[in-house]
């Protein structure tokens, strides 16, 4: 899977975002559905202009931006 084929990060597009190509969905409301529960196939129902592939790369970008940082976590 390669996310950049359909993520993209546009100042012109949803205030600069990171956002699925064509439908101009966020990768954030895909991840919050994702957090949620949801399941891939409920999102897409969701998002009719999503499809399993763009969950799927939105949940690659959002693994790819986990390792470039450190949360600290405090108990």
């Amino acid at each position: 899977m390669n996310w950049r084929e359909r993520i993209t990060v546009d100042p012109l597009v949803c205030r600069g975002k990171a956002c699925i190509k064509g439908p101009r969905i966020m990768v954030s409301v895909i991840l919050d559905n994702l957090a949620e529960g949801a399941h891939e196939i409920e999102i897409v129902k969701s998002y009719p202009s999503l499809t399993i592939e763009d969950v799927k790369a939105a949940i690659a970008y959002a693994a790819e931006l986990s390792r470039e940082r450190l949360v600290l976590l405090t108990a």
